[in-house]
């Protein structure tokens, strides 16, 4: 139809790792009817978000356009892609659309924050369709980390669109349905797939993927062959990877304990979504501490160095009364997330220290990834012939790298990050409009966004120190004694051995001392006169100009 476009605009998840949020609209331009694909959340750190607690997307574009947003879907249920559902969804209030398990697991998240568990509808795959506005929506199962994901079919009236999630071509993933070749095959031959959206997190590892199920035999001989206590962590959401374990340690003649509240949480929406069947037998951490060390497994969360999380208490002290001791083995089943490495080597340090015997993935022998390599995507782009692909899920780097295998496939393929709204009607993607995709910080349990200064303020102080500055007016605009200096992140002396808020305080003093009554009487030039002082005698004494905080009380007249 004339007048009617096609349009794909990430706002989290494209030109980064984590944050998933996948927006398609169709209708006539600038009134098209909108879908949600996911709403996920990224993980702060201490260089760029100090103190936040998560990080999502800035959904203000989408909130603008309530009428026209038709439905949200979730393809899995990975914090990256479902962790922002229960903080933003009051902003939105459309129908959610998810496989069992990951609907599960919604539904908890729901009930914790007292919202309506009944928005979240749980569909079945293809050939279940739902209906949402212009598209018409079909989960296809697929393999990954977790149980059920699901890539999209997402049917317009201008073609056809694959919508990847997150997967890998796993026949055998242990827990959940695995990849199928002949499905893919069976949709790419209903309708041509105009539009190949593509999984990019592995695109730069050049061998095939492994299947989980290769992991089961070296990960039983590990355990088998340790001494002392065995403790292995995982993902707490790769269900498959839980199983597995579980299965070595009791094959091992070890009683299993599960520890950390996530991990219990996944298993048990496993189990009640119908995913998981016949998981080991587990002990509780009480009935841990009667069994004799060589007999016993842990299989515990932390795995990306989290400090609450079990892994780093075991490696600071007890846990519950359990405690590792030299001759102990702790087993990594997992690869380090880039920019968890700190926190991840504190713990095999402080392990270290103990005594303990650390194993990590050992190049793949007890670790798997989830996604797809790039011999997979490859195969992938065959299978479907799409008239063009566009790469997400990955930083800029990897959307670059499987554009340009595309384009020498000859699919036409575009880098496209968070904020760049694409025309996808006509044969190649075409920028149509540039939107502010920015960020949403939950801080606490409050929501603010990227823009409002509060973190920029933190960090200026986390690396400047602050200074307090306080000064006391009579009611003829003189000062009443000397003003005082509160120091905070900041040395105590400068050079010379001098104190360094009495050098402030005699600086001030003097200056005021000194000052005209037309400086005195305004404030904003009393706080503009003395900021400037502190900043350069302290750049002067220490060699930092803190931050500074001005406060000018005044004495009423009577």
């Amino acid at each position: 139809m004339s007048g009617e476009r096609l349009i794909y605009l990430p706002l989290g998840g494209a030109g980064e790792i984590g944050m998933n949020a996948y927006v398609y609209g169709y209708g006539p331009k600038g009134r098209e009817r909108l879908i949600l694909v996911d709403l996920g959340v990224a993980f702060s750190d201490m260089d760029t978000s100090p103190g936040v607690d998560l990080i999502m997307p800035d959904i203000s574009w989408l909130a603008d356009k309530l009428d026209r947003l038709e439905a949200i879907f979730i393809t899995h249920a990975h914090e990256d892609h479902i962790g922002a559902l229960a903080h933003l969804w009051p902003s939105l209030r459309k129908p959610i659309y998810a496989r069992k398990f990951t609907a599960t697991i919604g539904r908890l998240k729901f009930e914790e924050y007292g919202l309506p568990k009944d928005a979240i509808t749980t569909v079945e795959s293809r050939p279940h369709t739902v209906e949402a506005g212009p598209f018409k929506v079909q989960f296809v199962p697929v393999a990954h980390s977790i149980p059920e994901s699901g890539g999209l079919v997402i049917d317009t009236p201008a073609g056809r669109i694959f919508h990847s999630g997150d997967f890998k071509r796993d026949a055998t993933p242990i827990v959940g349905e695995g990849w199928d070749d002949a499905v893919m095959e069976a949709i790419a031959a209903e309708r041509p797939i105009k539009a190949l959206m593509c999984d990019s997190t592995n695109v730069f590892s050049l061998h095939e993927g492994r299947s989980e199920s290769t992991l089961k035999a070296p990960i039983a001989e590990l355990i088998k062959s340790a001494g002392g206590m065995v403790v292995a962590t995982t993902f707490a959401s790769n269900v498959a990877r839980l199983k597995t374990l579980a299965e070595a340690g009791r094959m091992a003649d070890r009683s299993v304990c599960l520890l950390g509240r996530a991990m219990k949480r996944m298993v048990s929406a496993a189990e009640e979504s119908g995913v998981l069947k016949d998981f080991p037998p587990v002990i509780t951490p009480e009935q841990a501490l009667e069994v004799p060390r060589k007999n016993l497994m842990l299989i515990v969360t932390g795995s990306q160095g989290e400090r609450r999380a079990a892994s780093a208490q075991l490696s600071r002290g007890k846990y519950l009364g359990i405690e590792l001791k030299e001759g102990d083995t702790f087993l990594f089943s997992s690869k380090i997330i880039p920019g968890n490495e700190r926190g991840v080597y504190a713990i095999v340090n402080a392990l270290s220290e103990k005594g303990v015997d650390i194993v990590d993935d050992n190049n793949g022998l007890y670790h798997v990834s989830g996604h797809a390599n790039r011999p997979d995507l490859e195969h992938v782009h065959r299978l479907f012939l799409p008239d063009m692909l566009i790469p997400m899920h990955g930083e800029h780097r990897h959307l670059r790298e499987h554009a340009r295998i595309g384009l020498e496939a000859g699919i036409a393929s575009a880098v496209v990050t968070n904020g760049m709204m694409m025309d996808i009607t006509g044969d190649v993607p075409k920028l149509a409009e540039h939107i502010e995709a920015g960020r949403t910080y939950l801080d606490g349990s409050v929501l603010i966004g990227a823009l409002d200064g509060v973190v920029r303020n933190r960090i200026r102080m986390a690396l400047n120190g602050l200074a307090m500055v306080t000064v006391i007016m009579d009611e003829q605009d003189q000062p009443l004694g000397e003003a005082w200096v509160e120091l905070m992140g900041l040395p105590e002396t400068g050079k010379g051995g001098r104190n360094l808020a009495e050098v402030l305080e005699t600086e001030l003093t003097e200056f005021l001392d000194g000052a005209g009554r037309k400086l005195l009487s305004n404030d904003d030039k009393m706080d503009e006169a003395l900021r400037k002082i502190v900043r350069q005698v302290s750049m002067e004494e220490i060699g930092k100009k803190p931050e500074v905080i001005v406060v000018v009380s005044r004495l009423a007249a009577e």
